[in-house]
């Protein structure tokens, strides 16, 4: 399901350049000219991420977010605007603001910067693994509601494993990732392999051999 956007933006033909960019890059996009419409909008459904310009009619973009957090709304936010003293600045990240773009704006970046607020906010905190349940922020392995205990590599590669489930890890960036630079070799690697598959199964982790290792329950 593509990631659901809020367009607010008065210029008409800036703002359609922006929902067909935005659109050919595979993002559901909502575009409200006016601060009035994107309330309305934000009462209809719920979104992903929000893109404010400030100078709008009717309210300006920082009183909208302003309003918006104050209801207790966190969707992520960024700003894009011709305001470029400090001040404005401030004003935009003090009213909940999560990024910031002054005008004329690169479209690429722009992209690079939702990608970057979408996987922050979109990526799971919990996820499901069989009877289990894995914290991703506190790498907390629950069955039920209690706590396996697990040694802190041993989670860090469960998290690295769910992180790419479904996909071929290389044993080069395992290491990497859960050791840096003092890598004791395939050998432990092999010994936490095998603790996992005794909690999800042995059909859970799949030997890629001579590659590396991909996660499959």
């Amino acid at each position: 399901m593509p990631a659901k956007i809020l367009l607010l933006e008065d210029d008409r033909l800036f703002g359609e350049t922006l929902v067909d960019f935005l659109e050919n890059e595979g993002y559901d996009v909502v575009h409200c000219r006016e601060s009035k419409e994107a309330i309305e909008a934000t009462y209809e459904r719920s979104f992903d991420l929000y893109l404010l310009d400030v100078n709008v009619p009717d309210m300006n973009g920082f009183e909208l977010l302003k309003l918006l957090r104050e209801s207790g709304d966190d969707t992520a936010a960024i700003y894009i605007t011709s305001a470029r003293d400090k001040e404005a600045l401030a004003e935009g990240f003090g009213s909940g603001a999560d990024d910031y773009m002054k005008k004329p704006i690169d479209l690429d970046e722009l992209i690079l910067r939702i990608e970057a607020q979408l996987r922050r906010t979109m990526s799971p905190k919990k996820v499901e693994v069989g009877e289990f349940l894995f914290d991703m922020e506190r790498l907390v392995l629950y069955r039920g509601d209690e706590p396996v205990s697990l040694p802190k590599k041993l989670a860090e590669l469960l998290g690295l494993f769910l992180r790419n489930r479904g996909e071929v890890v290389s044993t080069e960036e395992i290491l990497r990732e859960i050791y840096g630079d003092d890598s004791p070799g395939t050998g432990a690697l092999r010994v936490y392999i095998n603790k996992l598959k005794q909690l999800f199964g042995k059909d859970a982790i799949v030997n890629i051999r001579g590659v590396g290792y991909c996660f499959e329950a």
